[in-house]
């Protein structure tokens, strides 16, 4: 009898606890931040000379601000077709996807 008190008053202290905690969402304009970029090559792959690279910054549809890193086949001019390209799963865009952009390039 006394295992189940002790439980009933673990599971009541758990739950005012629970609704006691102000729960604060995060709004887009707290999310919102500006990103600073610099231009200089991070990579842990050698620059291809055949592209042009530029890391640029965008808006999604939830008006977060993401970093990506664009490039363009050199001397390329006019309206150009665009592939997105992400890394595997865990990687981030310093890793393969850049590689592989560059080798589509």
């Amino acid at each position: 009898m006394k295992k189940v008190s002790l439980a009933a008053v673990l599971m009541g202290l758990m739950l005012t606890a629970c609704t006691t905690k102000e729960n604060k969402q995060t709004s887009n304009e707290e999310m919102n931040t500006s990103l600073t970029l610099t231009q200089e090559w991070d990579k842990v792959f050698p620059q291809s000379d055949k592209v042009t690279h530029e890391k640029v910054t965008f808006k999604n549809r939830f008006g977060i601000e993401l970093a990506a890193d664009m490039y363009t086949p050199k001397n390329a001019e006019g309206k150009l077709a665009a592939i997105a390209v992400s890394g595997p799963f865990g990687a981030v865009k310093e890793q393969s996807s850049g590689l592989y952009a560059q080798t589509l390039g």
